[in-house]
């Protein structure tokens, strides 16, 4: 049986407080491995998103996790967070190293602060045995020197301590596959698990994956033309994208999968219902499942 975490972002005003909750409660009837709450750049949303934790931590029977990371923060301010959440009773991190704030001239590490994920890794070990998540990039991080470089630094994030990576979403799965595969020949063991998006508004998630260079694939901008004004039909075609592409990792092995929620309770029920319910009636998509618009090959 597929199992499954999901991300929310920390709500920034009331009403998107009460979809949050309706939407943490509805999603919990799917018993998750764990859910994890976004960080903004430069610590921006820090308050909120320890009070969306703590919510989850006393409100829910969720497994919550908390991103952190290391921009515009001295490791002395990110050790006493991890401390604040150790005693909160928050036991999982998702550690990245973060990006520069808008407007900045590109990520500079702090001067007293965790330089890189792997060094906030292994500084949050040292502050409790917390067990973290790290980030994983099927198309290779935008900054990387190349592929090998990412590599080797997925690997140090690994070794500081993190005991599993969640990708970064991506829209043609053999990009995962192949990516999983280059990372077990470079020594790297633990989980990596595949990042979905459903795509919902397709320019905004375009805008999202020009800035981590994910490709989007033509079949996909086809398939989503004269789409923006037609919600009747969007929101069924994101559900079909995204189960179509966990179904076609499923029959290849997988199954783990972290869902960007978008703070949606229902294109993320809907997916996992969809993959569970495959497993329960025992379908098979083992011979070459394609994608609704047939964008597989």
């Amino acid at each position: 049986m597929p199992r499954f975490s999901f991300e929310f972002f920390p709500p920034a005003t009331p009403a998107a407080e009460a979809r949050f909750h309706e939407a943490a409660a509805k999603l919990s009837a799917l018993a998750p491995d764990f859910v994890s709450v976004t960080y903004g750049a430069g610590g921006t949303t820090q308050e909120r998103t320890f009070k969306a934790i703590d919510w989850v931590q006393k409100e829910t029977e969720l497994e919550p996790a908390a991103h952190l990371t290391c921009v515009g923060a001295s490791r002395t301010q990110i050790d006493a967070i991890a401390e604040r959440y150790w005693a909160a009773g928050i036991r999982r991190i998702v550690a990245l190293r973060g990006d520069a704030p808008q407007g900045s001239e590109g990520y500079r590490p702090h001067p007293e602060g965790y330089a890189y994920a792997a060094d906030l890794v292994a500084g949050l070990k040292r502050v409790a045995d917390f067990d973290i998540s790290v980030s994983a990039y099927p198309e290779v991080h935008p900054e990387a020197r190349d592929a090998v470089a990412d590599l080797d630094n997925l690997k140090r994030k690994i070794d500081a301590g993190a005991s599993r990576a969640i990708t970064q979403f991506f829209f043609d799965p053999d990009d995962y596959l192949r990516f999983l595969d280059r990372a077990r020949a470079a020594g790297i063991t633990a989980p990596i698990i595949p990042g979905i998006l459903p795509i919902v508004n397709f320019e905004r998630a375009s805008q999202m994956a020009e800035s981590c260079k994910a490709a989007v694939p033509q079949w996909l901008r086809d398939l989503y033309s004269d789409l923006e004004d037609d919600a009747a039909v969007r929101l069924p075609v994101a559900v079909s994208v995204a189960a179509d592409l966990c179904r076609y990792l499923v029959a290849r092995g997988v199954e783990d999968f972290h869902i960007y929620t978008l703070n949606r309770a229902d294109l993320t029920a809907a997916i996992c219902r969809l993959l569970r319910n495959d497993k329960r009636s025992g379908q098979s998509h083992n011979e070459q499942p394609k994608l609704l618009a047939g964008g597989l090959s």
